[in-house]
Formats: C-alpha cells, sequence, structure tokens
C-alpha cells in the first residue's frame, strides 16, 4: 500500500493564509524554462490581470527578410500572461491546464518593437477558469493580436503521482 502524500506538504502548494504575490510569481516564473529563455519580463497586475512584456530579439524572428516576430513566442507570451491573470485572480498558485486557447492575429508585430501582453481572468466557474487579453507592440489600441481561453484547474490528487 502506497501513501497519498498530503496536498498540503506537496512543493507547489501555497501555504495556508499566504496570498499568490502577481510580481513575486511572475519574476519566478519569467527567470526559468520556456518564459526564461524567451525573455518575458513582468510589467504590472491588477486584481484580476497581469502584463506581461518580451522584447524582441533577432533569434525569435519568424522570416529573417521582415524582422517580424515568429507566432511562437507570441502564442507562448499570451498563454503565460493568461494563466497568471487566473492565479492573480484566485489570489494563489494552482496547478492548471490550458484547455482551449484561440489566439487570432490582427496584423504583423513591428520589427524591433517588445510585445506586450495584458490578459484578464473575468470568470471563475468550479474548475474553469474563463480569460481574455491582448498582444501589442506599445499601442493598445492597435493590437498584435487577441485572444480568449480557458484554463482547467486541477486538484493536486489528480497530477501528483504517489
Amino acid at each position: 500500500m502506497t501513501d497519498t502524500p498530503d496536498p498540503r506538504k506537496l512543493p507547489f502548494k501555497m501555504p495556508d493564509g499566504v496570498q499568490f504575490d502577481p510580481e513575486r510569481g511572475a519574476r519566478l516564473f519569467t527567470r526559468h524554462g520556456h518564459t526564461g529563455f524567451l525573455g518575458m519580463e513582468y510589467r504590472d497586475h491588477g486584481e484580476d490581470w497581469m502584463e506581461l512584456a518580451m522584447p524582441w530579439r533577432e533569434d525569435l524572428v519568424g522570416v529573417e527578410e521582415t524582422g517580424v516576430l515568429a507566432s511562437g513566442p507570441i502564442i507562448s507570451l499570451l498563454d503565460n500572461t493568461t494563466s497568471m491573470s487566473v492565479w492573480t485572480k484566485l489570489g494563489t498558485f494552482s496547478p492548471q491546464v490550458t484547455l482551449d486557447l484561440r489566439i487570432d492575429y490582427v496584423r504583423a508585430a513591428v520589427p524591433g518593437k517588445t510585445i506586450i501582453a495584458r490578459a484578464e481572468c473575468y470568470q471563475i466557474r468550479r474548475s474553469m477558469a474563463f480569460v481574455r487579453g491582448i498582444a501589442h507592440d506599445g499601442d493598445a489600441d492597435d493590437p498584435v493580436a487577441h485572444t480568449a481561453g480557458i484554463f482547467m484547474m486541477l486538484s493536486s490528487q489528480e497530477w501528483t503521482r504517489t
């Protein structure tokens, strides 16, 4: 018989009474792994929204002749920003899976400019979080892309192996 771990003692569980700090959380997540490689940076947050940025880099360009960023890094930026908006609204870190993330590109990003993603979690129902946001290169009224998505929040028992 194997023991089931106590979810209160798992490393991803916030200690009781401790709120998720969006700025500290974003700074931690953007230093490592995929987000760190892409150079994502914390910018700002509110009660139910998060803003991250990704500076333009030559190695992230999709078509060398144009200098326009590839779509993959912009998708990753929107995915991370929308995900973090859920934790911001919840006030705690919660394991989750991107269930659906639709991205509509409106135009190409301007070469050499930082991409800014702003996303909000506008609804949470049971285990589902609904998000929307934009990516722009300096003018939020002239977005590069729009996004809408759904995250499925998981309990620690659903994704922890004993």
